[in-house]
Parts: C-alpha cells; structure tokens; sequence
C-alpha cells in the first residue's frame, strides 16, 4: 500500500511538471503597438503679431496618402521600392495623422490670428457680415522614409490654398507647397515620428510667413 501510495504522489507530481512545460509553450500576449502624436504644442506668444490677415476659417484637411480613419505610421524604403508604402507593425499614431497635422496647424495660425472652422457643406463663417478667407490644406505626404538601411527622414508635404468666398464665386488668393525631410534620429517607428512632428512645425512656421505675405480683397 506504501508504494502503491508513493506511485500515486509521483504520477501526479509528473502530471504538473507536464502541464507546467506544456503552459510554457502557450503563445505570449500580444504586445500593444506603441502610440505617437506630435508632442507638446508651440509654446503661446504673449501677444498676437500684426498680419494681413487677422481671420481666417481653417477647412477640414484632406489627405492624400491614408485613408481618414487610418492610424497607421507608414514608411518607404525609397532604395528598394520607392512607390510602395508600408506601416509598421507595432506602431501607430494617437489619432489619424491628417487630424494631428490639422490640430497642429490650428495651433501655430492661432498665435497670430483667430482662427475659425469652415466646414464641409457649409456656408463660410461670416465676420461683421463678411466671408472670412478659407485656408484648405492637403496632406500629400507623410511619411518616414529610407533613402537606405541606415539614413531616413520625415517627409512632409502639405498643399495650402487660401480662397476668398464671393457670392460670384470664390477668388483664388493664393496657393503654396510645403516640403520638408527632417533627417530622423533612429531608422525605427520612434525616430520617424520624431521626425516628422518636427517636420510639422517646420512647415507650420513656413505657412506663418506665407499667409503674412497675402493680400485679402
């Protein structure tokens, strides 16, 4: 009976180490993708500087290079297949980047002006009666590309038109393209970001100066 017992205590000590190796080899819990955005905002001047245009109405950005609910950080191996965009795996944006660009923007026009919204299918907000000018911007290209294994960059290009809304027909005011290669610290998903939202204040810089050298009727 005394090694029948023993027996027993064995099997079942056997058994658990079994269960125990066969748990091992579960497969492990995905990883969360890490989230990027685009850091901490420009810092507020102190008081609004004079431009040429003091209102203007920020219309929804478009994007050329993701779908709208998409939030994946994409990149391009330019050396290998140029035309081909790729989105990391284990990576993604804290909302869909034309959003993030667009917020930013808001961001940086709004230290100089006030800056209203222009929605899609909407009359143009009015200011004392009058149409404000409406800035469109397009988002054409954002991405963190290789030009090899080793070196990249954040590659921004965004289209902006500044339009005066007329009851005869919107005038044209003026059109720009902005593009900017931020060379990227690492060749991963961390330095691309970085990159490309220092891209973003480059350009958000850039558009300051521009619409300061605009005209409205």
């Amino acid at each position: 009976m005394r090694v029948f017992a023993l027996f027993r205590v064995s099997a079942v000590g056997a058994l658990l180490a079994a269960a125990l190796v066969g748990c091992s080899g579960l497969p492990s819990v995905p990883s969360q993708p890490a989230r990027y955005d685009l850091g901490v905002p420009p810092p507020v001047q102190g008081a609004k500087t004079a431009t040429a245009i003091p209102v203007l109405a920020l219309a929804d950005i478009q994007s050329r290079t993701q779908h709208d609910a998409s939030t994946a950080v994409l990149y391009r191996l330019a050396y290998a297949d140029g035309q081909a965009l790729q989105a990391y795996g284990q990576a993604r944006w804290s909302q869909p980047p034309a959003l993030l660009v667009q917020q930013r923007m808001r961001e940086i026009l709004s230290q100089g002006r006030t800056v209203l919204s222009a929605e899609s299918g909407m009359q143009p907000p009015l200011v004392q009666g009058r149409p404000v000018p409406v800035l469109q911007l397009s988002l054409e290209e954002f991405s963190h590309t290789f030009t090899s294994a080793e070196h990249s960059a954040g590659v921004l290009r965004l289209r902006a038109t500044l339009i005066a809304p007329q009851r005869s027909g919107d005038i044209l005011l003026g059109q720009q393209l902005f593009a900017v290669q931020q060379p990227a610290a690492s060749a991963n998903a961390a330095g691309g970001t970085q990159a490309l939202a220092q891209a973003v204040a480059q350009v958000g810089a850039q558009l300051q100066t521009w619409l300061s050298t605009i005209s409205t009727p």
